[in-house]
């Protein structure tokens, strides 16, 4: 049953529907707003994603709230509540071209992480130095999924699809300068590669690039058991 009052309502059936919790995009939303949100889910026992929750904003929770957030000011996430125990291992990998995208590319960590899946996070591999992604290709190739994050040209995603086997989630970041527009020369530059089956998300989601890893391995799994099931 869906919770709220006059301004959210919270969708607590979700991760039956879809296998993905919802998560809370704080940015836009006041500090009482998320307190309301987050008193409903401590109601109810649940936990909880956030993302876009900017150090202002966590200040000016309410304590008790702040006590029981894990908070990353990085990626700017939080997880209310007790983390779910992580159970999936090796299955997906994050990579950024640089410094200046670890903050998208940690978003989709921490958003694997809350929904058990543990992700290494490869940084600073771009191709200005390609020397530093090929020292890592034996690790890429062994992950059948890679979300790779990038900004300026965002050359790396297409450079990983044409190495590496396994699914490729891309996304563009807003880091690079003038014509560089806030991420979209990336996404263009994304959309038009020609390496063949990059699955692209809007520009620095890093939680959508997790939450369509996630539908992957969820998808596989369902796959595995269909075909136990036909075979006993």
């Amino acid at each position: 049953m869906s919770v709220g009052n006059p301004e959210f309502i919270l969708d607590f059936e979700r991760e039956a529907r879809i296998g993905l919790e919802e998560a809370v995009y704080a940015a836009g939303k006041s500090p009482a707003q998320l307190d309301a949100i987050l008193h409903a889910a401590a109601e109810r026992g649940a936990a909880m994603l956030l993302t876009r929750l900017d150090p202002a904003r966590f200040e000016a929770l309410d304590p008790a709230h702040r006590a029981r957030l894990d908070y990353c000011a990085v990626s700017a996430t939080a997880v209310f509540g007790t983390p779910r125990p992580l159970t999936g291992h090796g299955r997906v990998g994050v990579v950024c071209a640089g410094t200046s995208d670890v903050p998208v590319a940690r978003e989709a960590v921490r958003t694997l992480a809350y929904q058990g899946e543990t992700a290494p996070l490869i940084a600073d591999v771009g191709v200005a130095g390609l020397w530093r992604l090929t020292r890592r290709l034996e690790e890429l190739r062994s992950l059948p999924v890679l979300i790779v994050a990038a900004g300026m040209d965002a050359a790396l995603p297409s450079v990983v699809a044409g190495l590496v086997a396994g699914a490729v989630i891309a996304v563009p970041t807003s880091v690079g300068y003038g014509v560089a527009t806030g991420g979209r020369a990336a996404l263009d530059a994304i959309l038009a590669s020609c390496a063949p089956g990059i699955t692209v998300v809007n520009i620095d989601n890093g939680y959508g690039a997790a939450c369509a890893a996630l539908r992957l391995l969820g998808a596989a799994q369902r796959i595995g058991v269909m075909q136990n099931q036909k075979g006993s």
